[in-house]
């Protein structure tokens, strides 16, 4: 880890902690303290890579939308917080071979599977690419959730909003193949993005919200039923 990444890291952390309600990391160890490792979050805000990148337990390289990378000053920062660029809404074989060489290297890659922020606060469809990635690395999957940040930073706000409060969840890891060859790799896909997406699901809150929200969907339609039966019995 080199010492800008540690810098940014640390006061970053602190920046989160103070202007938070509170600041929860969870399944840290999870994370596996040596090797190659993929780390797939849902993607929330803005504010996503830095929190990521200053409560995980090991050094990410991150992949990161190219424009990003236009500007010579902002080239320099994120190359030294370890992102590399990445070419949104099509192939880039380029990014590609640069997170196959980072994981033969023994490192941890970050890789968001929607390829971009939401506007609604639900987790979107994944990346096919990403997903055909994930099963040709061979490598611990680490599903990640992380939960508050939408409130704190959502993408059609303009600036952050106080008082949230905001968690940061490694699942356990996932283990896909050894496959033989790509078509048994893209027989694989379907179920692999299905538990790939009910783990993210799970850890980033949304399938508690979703059951909390079903559960009083049925509370007020049994509600509204008592009280049609109530309204509908005749007088004596």
């Amino acid at each position: 880890m080199s010492l800008f990444y540690r810098s940014i890291a640390l006061p970053t952390r602190w920046a989160f902690r103070l202007g938070c309600a509170g600041v929860t990391i969870e399944g840290t160890e999870h994370v596996p303290k040596t090797g190659p490792f993929l780390v797939l979050p849902n993607h929330e805000s803005i504010l996503d890579p830095f929190f990521l990148l200053s409560f995980s337990p090991r050094p990410l390289n991150a992949m990161t939308k190219s424009t990003q990378f236009t500007h010579a000053g902002a080239r320099w920062g994120l190359e030294r917080l370890l992102a590399f660029p990445v070419r949104r809404y099509r192939t880039d074989a380029q990014a590609v071979r640069v997170v196959l060489r980072t994981l033969q290297a023994g490192k941890g890659v970050c890789i968001y599977p929607e390829g971009e922020r939401t506007w609604d606060g639900a987790l979107q469809p994944f990346r096919r690419g990403t997903l055909r990635l994930m099963l040709e690395a061979g490598v611990p999957v680490i599903p990640c959730g992380m939960e508050g940040l939408y409130d704190l930073w959502p993408r059609w706000a303009d600036r952050p909003r106080r008082g949230a409060s905001i968690v940061l969840r490694f699942g356990e890891p996932l283990h896909f193949g050894p496959f033989e060859n790509r078509a048994a790799r893209d027989a694989a896909l379907p179920a692999a993005g299905a538990l790939l997406r009910e783990r993210i699901l799970e850890l980033s809150g949304e399938a508690r919200r979703r059951r909390s929200w079903e559960e009083e969907d049925r509370r007020l339609d049994e509600l509204a039923l008592l009280d049609s039966e109530a309204h509908s019995t005749p007088r004596r």
